[in-house]
């Protein structure tokens, strides 16, 4: 495992009315989902939310994102999950209606890190 960990926190927007369907899609996450991300190297991933607004923080860990995310994204069940999720969130712009949230995310730029 490289000696460097990124650290990635991004945001996504839920639409209001189905805040409640997103959590719980969520308190059952498919076994073969869990397990993708995994073997893809997302660990340390936590999703956070806003209910008053939607606003969905992720955080996860691993040792090079693009990597993790194209291992991901080479996954059928990652195509699954996203076309599934995709209704919960709100469009990232108006030509890109029903767009996968894992292409929609709004990545953070980490500033500062205490050990």
């Amino acid at each position: 495992m490289p000696d460097t960990i990124e650290r990635v926190c991004f945001l996504l927007t839920l639409r209001q009315d189905r805040i409640e369907d997103y959590l719980a899609a969520h308190d059952t996450v498919w076994p073969d989902m869990l397990s993708a991300l995994r073997a893809a190297g997302w660990t340390n991933y936590s999703l956070f939310l806003r209910p008053e607004d939607g606003l969905v923080v992720g955080y996860l860990e691993t040792p090079d994102f693009a990597t993790a995310q194209a291992a991901m994204a080479a996954t059928e069940v990652n195509a699954r999950w996203q076309a599934t999720m995709a209704e919960y969130f709100l469009a990232s712009s108006p030509t890109e209606p029903g767009a996968r949230p894992d292409r929609a995310l709004h990545r953070l730029t980490e500033y500062f890190h205490l050990d």
